[in-house]
């Protein structure tokens, strides 16, 4: 079931985006080479915890943590791990869910550990414009075909990466993971179509190998069998993740970080509104 989200739910999945936008800008001083991904996890964990927050993806469906951190060639939904040392020229996806006084937000960033190649870079510059190109068609009146028709374009056709069709968006709120599905590829003009009042997450994941498929994994762990993705030909990837309202006035992004220089259309004022 899609739900339509009032001004007061509106104003409350600000504040838990806003939340979650602060602890991943906090971020940008913590990553760096030498610190282990569960370094992050515990980092994520006090951060959002001393301000009122919790990591709502902790026991949702089994999961034991609050941080999901893939590095590299790890495309999504790996673990925070304590052996997992980050190294110059790494790329390390953080996707976070937060929930504050029972709104959800849900957002990931990829960060360069200390100094990255100009081909890693440009894997991320692309897979941060496909992420914005997604969200800019997510008007009124528009498809859910019209988000990934666009990202699959951009990605595939004109870059020549890959654009991973099996891990997608999805609205969000009550719960983090509600309907509709928000695929990163598909048709323009076909699919559901696009209403006012909508909260959803696009979320890219770019294979730098050009392959779109993933692989399955298991972690490393005797002790933990949860299962993560990873390219097939063992490029590196990229992921940037928002949730964002849909409004009559266009997309705004409840996730946004700063600066906002060039992306001040996005600025969501849903406090300032009368409930």
């Amino acid at each position: 079931m899609i739900t339509i989200k009032s001004v007061r739910e509106l104003k409350g999945m600000q504040a838990s985006g806003h939340l979650l936008a602060t602890m991943f800008e906090a971020l940008r001083d913590v990553i760096k080479p030498g610190i282990s991904t569960w370094d992050i996890e515990e980092f994520c964990q006090e951060f959002v915890s001393s301000r009122g927050g919790r990591l709502s993806e902790q026991g949702f469906e089994g999961y034991k943590y609050g941080t999901c951190i893939s590095v590299n060639d790890e495309i999504a939904h790996n673990i925070p791990r304590k052996n997992v040392f980050l190294k110059e020229g790494d790329l390390v996806k953080v996707d976070v869910t937060c929930n504050l006084n029972g709104y959800e937000s849900d957002s990931c960033t990829t960060y360069g550990v200390g100094k990255i190649s100009e081909e890693d870079q440009h894997l991320m510059d692309v897979t941060k414009k496909a992420m914005y190109m997604g969200i800019d068609q997510a008007v009124v009146g528009n498809r859910i075909g019209d988000i990934g028709a666009v990202i699959q374009h951009y990605v595939e056709d004109e870059e020549g990466y890959g654009d991973v069709r099996e891990l997608i968006g999805h609205g969000i709120q009550p719960s983090i993971h509600e309907d509709p599905e928000v695929p990163h590829w598909g048709k323009a003009g076909h699919g559901l179509r696009l209403r006012e009042g909508m909260t959803i997450t696009v979320e890219p994941m770019v294979e730098a190998g050009g392959d779109w498929r993933i692989l399955q994994k298991t972690v490393d762990d005797p002790n933990d069998d949860w299962v993560f993705y990873a390219t097939p030909d063992g490029s590196k990837s990229a992921q940037f993740e928002h949730t964002f309202a849909i409004t009559k006035d266009g997309p705004k992004i409840l996730t946004l970080q700063k600066p906002y220089d060039g992306l001040e259309k996005y600025i969501p004022h849903f406090d300032e509104m009368e409930d």
